[in-house]
């Protein structure tokens, strides 16, 4: 039976309308709406505490984040990339005048193949740019080996990541900077919003600068920055879903477990697995593969979700790659992306989020099977 409400891929955590109340009546009070308020020092501290970082830089989204990145590390060149992503990732490096170098992905992950990248490196390459899919993590290891051997800066796209441990440590502790998401649809969201991990306090101080028009002081100006600052009201939403995140996390987790055992006899679904070594995974998504032997291709899958009102998201498809603005690069070629173009074929998203009722997961599994 039809589901009476549309039921989206995810739905935003919100605390509670009262709680914030007051937050916002200390900004009315202060009059501080932006430039490093109390709220935005004292969130950057609380999330570097919370997931094992030393320092964290603020943006008012992660696109902006992932613009600066490039900036604060002095970027040049190419830079190896995946094309089983949100555009956002390699639109950063056209806004900085770089070249994307597509490499193969993982077919079991989705994550770019770290055996691959090494062979894409030229004298113009000065960056590796991956990105966590899923929240799973890359091959950190591997790839920190290759960028201290050709002496690559490593930049990961991190949107999916939030709390994730790998190996004992945060994920976002592996490469020079992580780039994390707080949009409305990620596990931890600021409504609209993002931040760059880093590991020093010189490159966090130049971040810093670079977000905020390149101003050291009220006088100076050190690099061509831009705003990209996170607001007073963002910051407090932030510190408020701070205290909610485990158990948020805690009930994706039981969702996914759910929608695990209900599909795992199903012929020709496959389910993301995780990596070894992950500790805290965040189950920001949870992705289906539907494979040739299922009966139904992608495609008349989802429609058949949207026809019950469930609206999956099939998140990586088209790639990157398929986009006008890159298919003129030769590694966009769908030949040298064999394992890309199938996962994009194969990938839907199903609905995850804290609030989802257990019912309704069992819908779904119940039109899947």
């Amino acid at each position: 039976m039809k589901l009476d409400k549309p039921v989206y891929v995810t739905q935003p955590s919100l605390p509670k309308l009262d709680e914030f109340i007051p937050y916002l009546q200390e900004i009315w009070d202060s009059k501080i709406l932006t430039n490093n308020g109390k709220f935005h020092q004292t969130l950057e501290k609380e999330i570097a505490k919370f997931l094992g970082v030393k320092y964290v830089s603020l943006f008012a989204n992660a696109t902006l984040a992932l613009l600066t990145s490039m900036q604060a590390l002095r970027i040049r060149g190419e830079v190896i990339t995946t094309p089983y992503t949100f555009v956002a990732t390699s639109n950063s490096l056209i806004w900085n005048n770089l070249k994307p170098v597509f490499v193969d992905i993982d077919p079991i992950t989705g994550n770019i193949d770290a055996d691959k990248i090494e062979e894409a490196i030229t004298s113009n390459t000065t960056a590796i740019l991956p990105v966590h899919v899923y929240g799973n993590p890359c091959d950190v290891l591997k790839i920190q080996e290759l960028a201290d051997t050709y002496n690559l800066k490593v930049v990961y796209d991190a949107a999916h990541a939030f709390g994730v441990k790998y190996k004992d440590t945060s994920l976002l502790n592996y490469g020079d900077l992580s780039i994390l998401s707080f949009h409305a649809t990620k596990v931890f969201n600021t409504m609209e919003g993002g931040a760059i991990i880093s590991h020093d306090e010189k490159t966090k101080k130049r971040i810093d600068y670079l977000k905020n028009f390149g101003f050291k002081d009220e006088v100076t100006v050190i690099a061509a920055g831009i705003n990209s600052k996170m607001n007073e009201m963002q910051a407090a939403f932030g510190l408020l879903q701070l205290k909610d995140i485990d158990k948020n996390i805690l009930l994706r987790k039981e969702i996914a477990a759910i929608y695990t055992k209900g599909l795992s006899k199903v012929k020709g679904i496959n389910v993301l697995p995780i990596v070894k070594g992950v500790r805290d995974f965040n189950f920001s998504y949870f992705p289906i593969f539907i494979e040739e032997n299922y009966g139904k291709s992608r495609d008349e899958v989802y429609s058949l979700l949207k026809s019950n009102n469930i609206f999956g998201r099939r998140y990586f498809y088209p790639l990157v790659t398929h986009f006008p603005m890159y298919k003129r690069i030769d590694s966009s070629n769908p030949s040298n992306l064999p394992f890309a173009e199938a996962i994009a074929n194969k990938v839907i998203c199903l609905p995850i989020y804290p609030n989802l009722e257990i019912e309704i997961v069992h819908k779904i599994i119940s039109i899947l099977k």
